[in-house]
């Protein structure tokens, strides 16, 4: 097993990766009081969820089982979490367990923000994305129509528990979904990293335990330092965001349906890497490296059919990173250098989303 720390002084947390650690006792450990709900959806809790439930034996332990999907990550679907703590008398020293994907653990990270002013809450992600990126970090929301992710909070969890081996029940896509983000993090701030994946990419596409462990290591000790040096994102921690901005968009576009999260971040990395190519930024031979890394994983490269620079426009004017009316947008020096701006030529953004987006 791995361990490694969110040093965030007294809300600083430890992060667990290791096989078989749902049924040990790590997430026993970290519930401070006598209750707990663990959330999690219908398509995990019938694979995972009496294995957790055995290991909080003794406990006021209830259960609440979501839909699964992006589209159900909702002001309405939070309320049914409200419900079940209030129906089942949680107190404020209650404890929340997110058992799932990204879209369980965001919306039980801003249950657990809002319940009775704030509760603590135990990431446990069963999908690779979420193991490597949304888990870890504290940030929390829920979707609205016109934005993703616009209404939440920064809330830390009190553990991150990582079992590695709930991995080979993930389809492929998803699976594939997950290294976008992965991808993500040599591209920021780890050119070795990013070599790395390319080297082992047969092996991490067969699942192999040991280069599986480690990329999830080195992401999330990458995300670690970012969220240990930014903890609100008034700074670097941005750069986590390549390919976001252009990616919720194209979340947006498609109404949190017909897009996993990573091939939506996949595709805006591609699109910030032509940007980044149009300002004089990255060489032509990187931008090309980047793209080959992620249609090696067989994820879009391109924007969703009949989406228009219109859409793209208005969609993004929504985003988190605008201040005082500037669109800011995560772009690359160099494989491994990124950096966060507003001080760009427009004619630049407009000529990348021409070049994506139907005529």
């Amino acid at each position: 097993m791995h361990k490694l720390d969110v040093a965030l002084g007294e809300r600083s947390y430890p992060i667990h990766i290791g096989q078989g650690l749902l049924d040990g006792g790590l997430i026993r450990e970290a519930v401070r009081g006598n209750q707990v709900m663990v959330v999690s959806n219908d398509t995990i809790a019938p694979l995972y969820l009496q294995r957790v439930l055995a290991g909080l034996d003794g406990l006021q332990c209830d259960t609440l089982v979501l839909p699964d999907g992006e589209s159900h990550k909702t002001l309405a679907t939070l309320e049914t979490i409200f419900d079940a703590l209030m129906a089942h008398r949680h107190s404020r020293t209650t404890t929340l367990v997110a058992l799932g994907g990204g879209v369980v653990g965001d919306m039980v990270g801003f249950a657990a923000a809002c319940y009775q002013r704030g509760v603590d809450f135990i990431q446990v992600p069963t999908t690779l994305l979420a193991q490597v990126d949304s888990s870890v970090g504290g940030k929390t929301a829920v979707n609205h129509p016109r934005g993703k992710n616009m209404i939440g909070a920064f809330h830390q969890p009190r553990a991150v528990v990582i079992d590695t081996d709930v991995l080979d029940s993930l389809p492929d896509r998803e699976f594939a979904a997950g290294m976008a983000e992965v991808i993500k993090y040599g591209l920021i701030r780890d050119p070795a990293f990013f070599e790395w994946l390319i080297e082992h990419q047969p092996a991490l596409a067969a699942r192999d335990q040991a280069p599986l462990a480690e990329a999830i290591l080195r992401s999330c000790r990458n995300k670690a330092e970012v969220v240990a040096a930014d903890e609100t994102e008034q700074g670097n921690r941005a750069l986590l965001n390549l390919g976001h901005t252009f990616g919720h968009a194209m979340e947006t576009f498609t109404g949190y349906r017909d897009w996993l999260h990573g091939e939506a971040v996949a595709a805006g990395m591609v699109m910030a890497a032509r940007m980044s190519e149009e300002l004089g930024w990255l060489g032509a031979g990187d931008r090309r490296r980047v793209v080959d890394s992620l249609a090696a994983w067989a994820l879009p490269v391109t924007a969703p059919p009949g989406m228009s620079r219109a859409d793209f426009t208005d969609l993004m004017a929504l985003d988190k990173k605008v201040q005082n009316g500037r669109l800011r947008l995560v772009l690359l020096n160099q494989i491994g250098e990124a950096l966060v701006t507003g001080e760009y030529d427009p004619n630049a953004l407009t000529r990348t989303l021409e070049a994506f987006c139907e005529r």
